[in-house]
């Protein structure tokens, strides 16, 4: 499998998302080429701050690997992460982020990772398919727009 394989995935999860009113974000983490992790933001639904598809993904890769520790592990996020991601991220020890759009309205995963010295570097990576990822969230903020 190749990383257009996994964002397609990701880009599916965010689809399940924005049919349940959530921002349609995805995320997929893989080790070893097996899908450990599949989720997509959930904040309405859970009613958690904390709920976007990357925490929700590392949750799942730790529970599937018993270990916090995700090295070797590459998520693949339709958009770029946000500060509190980014810092579970670097905390987990995830070697490689491949994201899909960037987030220009926020301080973002590159942005932190450029503008701090971390004790784990993360390789970071942009999909293809980034203006893919990029119409799904503008569709569904569209969307929102008209009602």
């Amino acid at each position: 499998m190749d990383d257009a394989y996994y964002m397609t995935l990701a880009m599916e999860e965010a689809k399940k998302a924005a049919l349940e009113d959530e921002v349609p974000i995805g995320c997929v983490i893989v080790k070893d080429d097996q899908i450990i992790a599949q989720t997509h933001n959930l904040k309405e639904h859970l009613k958690k701050t904390t709920a976007h598809a990357e925490i929700l993904a590392i949750e799942q890769a730790n529970a599937a690997l018993g270990s916090w520790h995700l090295d070797d592990c590459t998520l693949y996020v339709t958009l770029e992460p946000c500060m509190m991601c980014t810092g579970a991220i670097v905390q987990s020890r995830i070697k490689r982020v491949v994201i899909g759009a960037p987030d220009s309205r926020w301080p973002g995963m590159t942005h932190l990772l450029e503008a701090f010295t971390y004790n784990h570097t993360i390789q970071i990576d942009f999909s293809t398919l980034g203006t893919k990822c990029a119409m799904l969230l503008s569709a569904y903020f569209k969307k929102k727009r008209k009602h």
